[in-house]
């Protein structure tokens, strides 16, 4: 662990602190976010992140929304300046990112390490098509290390934009996934975030409103489950930070899932609901 600390010390002496964005990708869903750095070429991102439960694009993922388990999810990754506009600004990246979840095995999680119950793991290729839009092609492997989940490969096209005004405001996006090993079908998904500042200053707490509507087509949550459909809304707040060199954010964020009768009833006992309450606190690091 200090070996580790003295590695990410190190990079922040190498990125000096002046502040620029660079994109982040959701290893569920391939949902493209950012993040504010320091300036340089490499940008290493740290995050956790503690939950009431585990569903992915709707479904159960081997935690129930209840206070029984409280899995935690730890993720590592870096963003990869590869090229700069004539401004001097990075515009093309190479993104990595691991997010691994751990919780209290139940007794069918028999495989050790018992706790480790997922390790989602993607590369990403993003770039900005003009200065408020941004595109990426990822691939992510998704592997449980106690054996309680199959493996599965997607491949994703993931778009976002975001600016101050206009429809870059809403911060949309839109992510497109096929599965090339591991299952069948496709998945598409549509999401916004609207957000108000809660103060004038640039580094401002803000409070948003992230809603996704995704759909399932030709069995991708299930082998013979069709086509599926799920949405979530809620809120958020984010307080970003600056410690040690490195920028910080805290996020709570709070939202309903909602799904439809056939996709609610994939999961095991207990996750029949239609709409699922899910809270997540986390914390984020880059430089």
């Amino acid at each position: 662990m200090k070996l580790a600390w003295s590695g990410v010390a190190l990079l922040a002496a190498i990125c000096p602190a002046a502040a620029q964005d660079i994109p982040t990708i959701d290893t569920e869903d391939a949902s493209l976010g950012s993040a504010s750095v320091g300036d340089g070429g490499f940008h290493p991102v740290l995050a956790a992140d503690l939950r009431n439960g585990d569903f992915a694009r709707g479904a159960y993922d081997d935690d129930d929304a209840d206070l029984d388990r409280l899995p935690l999810h730890l993720q590592l990754g870096f963003a990869w300046d590869l090229r700069r506009n004539a401004e001097g600004k990075a515009d093309t990246f190479l993104l990595f990112t691991s997010s691994n979840g751990f919780h209290a095995p139940v007794r069918d999680e028999r495989t050790a390490p018992r706790a480790w119950y997922e390790s989602n793991n993607a590369l990403a290729l993003v770039t900005s098509l003009t200065k408020d839009l941004r595109a990426g092609l990822a691939y992510t492997i998704k592997t449980s290390p106690n054996g309680v989940s199959a493996t599965t490969h997607e491949l994703s096209l993931t778009t976002v934009a975001a600016g101050k005004t206009g429809l870059g405001a809403l911060q949309p996006g839109v992510a497109i996934t096929w599965r090339p090993q591991g299952g069948g079908g496709l998945f598409t998904q549509l999401s916004v975030e609207p957000s108000i500042a809660l103060s004038p200053r640039e580094d401002s707490p803000e409070l948003s409103f992230p809603a996704r509507i995704g759909v399932g087509w030709s069995g991708f949550y299930q082998a013979g489950s069709a086509n599926r459909t799920y949405g979530s809304m809620g809120a958020a707040y984010s307080h970003p930070f600056s410690a040690g060199g490195a920028k910080w954010r805290l996020r709570a964020e709070m939202l309903a899932i909602v799904r439809d009768t056939a996709l609610r009833r994939l999961g095991d006992a207990g996750t029949s609901h239609m709409v699922v309450p899910l809270a997540t606190l986390s914390l984020q690091l880059a430089y």
